[in-house]
């Protein structure tokens, strides 16, 4: 990780700056494979499988008999654990869902909002090096709670063709029976497009490598919607002498595994707590199946010794990460004090690994500085809201002169007429 002690705040732009990838190129790929989609269909879809994925398949929707099968080869421990993470995720999620609330704003003008499920979305569940099978938990169970008609999951497929049993077993487990076996750039197309096997949908959900990531973005502007702008994940820790520093490094580990393009920042206000988690690093790196990977991603990784604990906030405020970790025995002092982040950890206890599987809150979350902006996936994500009115004739009496005025003072006479039509039609009852 590189070191920075106590930068002026003129340099925390270029401190907090993500890693740079080559863009043009990117977006040439990607919008070739969009393109290859949207004009041949399943046949580029077969064809991306082939030279992505190195597997010639047949079908591209995974069978029943697949899907049974993959229930006997998910042991008891797991499929134990997948069910109670479950349990804590549809718990948070459904408290999420609104009560109707008609509302009389005037005298016979009752209005209400309700919301209603997105009929078709698409979640794109990665497959690769870590077949994330827990985001299948952190999708499909608000869409389903949401009441989404049809719910199309996309994950690639092993170099046997084959799709990761946990993965089949946890769409089961939700509800989810029309999967298929693609992944890449050419999965976000499929979703986006529909070919002859997989239908079109209209959000497109889920997190992926930079080209799925591209894919998502170049999409969005045709107006496929997607979940938000997302890039490589991300944790940033706020420490102080009160936390456990070898806690600190296995969080911060736990990001940079995930790929080479990951970054974690830890920023302190004690010297010796970058010293001490520095130590832990070195020794739980070399304990690491994927330690290459993190390796890789701590080279994009900084370490920073600010003045104070206030001084630390400002800075994760400005550089607005995905996962935020507050390690100190005094989270009610610092808690109310972030507005910028995906999602928040509190306490030594309280690792990022808790949100990722368990704790109940979701784990699809805006990176790239987007939680400035942009909501982590909620149940509110997979539901429309639609507004409703209804004007008795009292209603209208009472704010018609009202609509009329300002419909006149906008020279929208058709508008007024709409309103004085009504009003003259019940003075002559």
């Amino acid at each position: 990780m590189k070191r920075y002690n106590l930068p002026n705040r003129a340099d925390w732009f270029q401190i907090c700056s993500r890693p740079i990838f080559e863009k043009n190129e990117l977006e040439k790929s990607v919008k070739a494979i969009l393109e290859g989609v949207k004009t041949d269909g399943d046949e580029a879809v077969f064809s991306y499988t082939e030279k992505f994925d190195g597997v010639r398949i047949n079908e591209l929707r995974v069978s029943e008999n697949e899907i049974l099968n993959a229930q006997d080869m998910v042991c008891n421990d797991l499929k134990q654990a997948i069910e109670e993470a479950k349990t804590n995720i549809e718990k948070f999620h459904l408290s999420q869902k609104e009560t109707l609330q008609p509302i009389e704003t005037t005298e016979g003008v009752v209005c209400w909002r309700k919301s209603i499920g997105i009929e078709k979305v698409g979640l794109y569940i990665p497959g690769g090096s870590a077949p994330l099978f827990s985001t299948i938990l952190m999708l499909g169970i608000p869409a389903v709670q949401a009441g989404c008609k049809e719910i199309v999951l996309c994950t690639p497929p092993d170099k046997k063709g084959d799709i990761n049993p946990a993965i089949l077993y946890t769409a089961k487990l939700v509800g989810i029976t029309e999967i298929y076996k693609i992944g890449g750039a050419q999965g976000i197309a499929a979703l986006a497009y529909g070919t002859a096997s997989i239908p079109k949908v209209y959000k497109i959900f889920g997190p992926g490598n930079q080209f799925v990531t591209k894919a998502k973005e170049l999409i969005q502007q045709e107006g496929v919607a997607i979940d938000m702008p997302a890039g490589p994940s991300e944790v940033l820790i706020i420490a102080d002498a009160t936390c456990n520093p070898a806690f600190v490094a296995a969080d911060l580990l736990s990001q940079a595994e995930h790929g080479p393009d990951s970054q974690v920042i830890l920023v302190s206000p004690d010297e010796n707590v970058l010293e001490q988690t520095q130590k832990e690093l070195s020794i739980q790196l070399d304990l690491l199946p994927r330690k290459e990977i993190a390796e890789k991603a701590l080279k994009n990784s900084k370490a920073i010794l600010c003045s104070s604990m206030e001084e630390c906030i400002e800075l994760s405020n400005f550089y607005a990460p995905e996962h935020l970790i507050i390690a100190t025995e005094k989270t009610d002092n610092y808690a109310d004090k972030i507005i910028n982040a995906g999602s928040v950890f509190l306490g030594n206890y309280s690792c990022e690994s808790a949100g990722d599987y368990a704790s109940g809150t979701n784990h699809t979350l805006p990176t790239n500085g987007f939680a400035r902006n942009y909501s982590g996936v909620s149940y509110d994500s997979f539901v429309k809201k639609i507004t409703f009115q209804k004007l008795s004739a009292k209603g209208i009496q009472n704010i018609g002169p009202t609509i009329e005025l300002m419909a006149l003072a906008e020279e929208l006479f058709a508008h007024k007429n709409a309103v004085t039509l009504r009003l003259k039609s019940l003075k002559d009852v």
